[in-house]
């Protein structure tokens, strides 16, 4: 496995994030074509409107599948960069450091995360710049 940096840790599933987005998307755009033809054509409306809404539904479940495992992951990451810190400092993070910033913070190593952390807070870094500033970068393979 390469190892992970600023510019190569995002993670993209071709099959998840490319064709089965492709596939629901189509599918949606097709039944709204289909119910349409059907109110013109005078015939099938039932079966195109059931077919829109399970297409519907199936898109809704495809992106709430993604962002409910995210939400989750999130707040575990909280959890244990808070946990870190506090092995770290004997503190708890700053409680002005957002998700996202600390999500970016678990990039960094031991010896940069208590001063990067600390200046994050003060400077309002975006998560972006947090994960510019990491030198020793610390790997996160278990990203959903």
């Amino acid at each position: 496995m390469t190892s992970q940096n600023v510019k190569n840790h995002s993670r993209i599933i071709p099959v998840y994030h490319i064709l089965l987005y492709t596939i629901v998307i189509f599918c949606f755009i097709a039944s709204l074509y289909r119910l349409y033809t059907s109110y013109i054509h005078h015939s099938g409306r039932l079966m195109a409107a059931i077919v829109l809404g399970l297409s519907y539904a199936i898109l809704l479940l495809t992106w709430y599948a993604r962002t409910f495992a995210l939400v989750a992951q999130d707040r575990a990451i909280r959890a244990e960069e808070n946990m870190r810190y506090f092995a770290l400092t004997g503190k708890r993070l700053d409680p002005t450091l957002t998700t996202k910033q600390i999500i970016a913070l678990r990039f960094a190593d031991d010896d940069e995360y208590t001063p990067l952390a600390e200046r994050a807070a003060k400077e309002k870094l975006t998560p972006a710049e947090i994960k510019k500033a990491v030198v020793k970068w610390r790997a996160d393979h278990y990203r959903v």
